[in-house]
């Protein structure tokens, strides 16, 4: 594997580990972890906004997870695209949980987003202006864009996920693009 990029030949190896580990087999799991954590740790960093502790807890999160329901893993598709498929729920669920945890805590005009994005201390390679001017999105346009124009899904898939309207996803996507167009000039 190239720079989280997976090719055919670490596919066909996820398939020969994704059995004996959803049997139990660790050594199995933890080289599938190996080959897996870099795209998905950058996959968490940037959907929950830059912020390494929370990035590194979501991916954790993610793993321990993937452990729990590896028997559910059926090879209907590659093993990557299952991992980062639920690796996403998983951020998405926390995102909800938070969510749900501030309204609780303070009451929010339904107009106001949540934009904390938690600490800026990212490490150096990682610190680029797009990188920066995406985290400092409002969470739900940042997790729309780096859905749809990172990570390739399509709108219905980020509606399914997110559980916004379709309409809503194309119009978070706009916003986080004009907001990006604005904070780069």
């Amino acid at each position: 594997m190239v720079s989280g990029i997976v090719s055919d030949a670490d596919h066909d190896r996820d398939e020969e580990l994704v059995g004996p580990a959803s049997r139990g087999d660790i050594a199995s799991f933890e080289t599938l972890y190996r080959r897996h954590r870099d795209r998905i740790h950058g996959l968490m960093w940037r959907i929950c906004g830059g912020d390494p502790g929370l990035a590194e807890d979501l991916l954790q999160e993610a793993f321990v997870r993937a452990w729990q329901k590896l028997d559910s893993f059926r090879g209907e598709s590659q093993f990557a695209t299952w991992l980062h498929r639920l690796s996403v729920n998983v951020a998405l669920s926390d995102r909800r949980t938070r969510l749900r945890r501030v309204k609780s805590e303070i009451y929010l005009d339904e107009t106001v987003e949540r934009t904390a994005v938690g600490s800026r201390d990212v490490r150096t390679a990682q610190n680029s202006d797009l990188e920066q001017a995406i985290a400092r999105l409002p969470e739900r346009a940042r997790t729309v864009l780096i859905l749809h124009d990172i990570e390739g899904y399509g709108h219905s898939d980020i509606a399914r996920m997110t559980g916004m309207a379709e309409g809503s996803s194309k119009a978070q996507l706009h916003r986080a693009r004009k907001l990006l167009r604005e904070e780069l000039e």
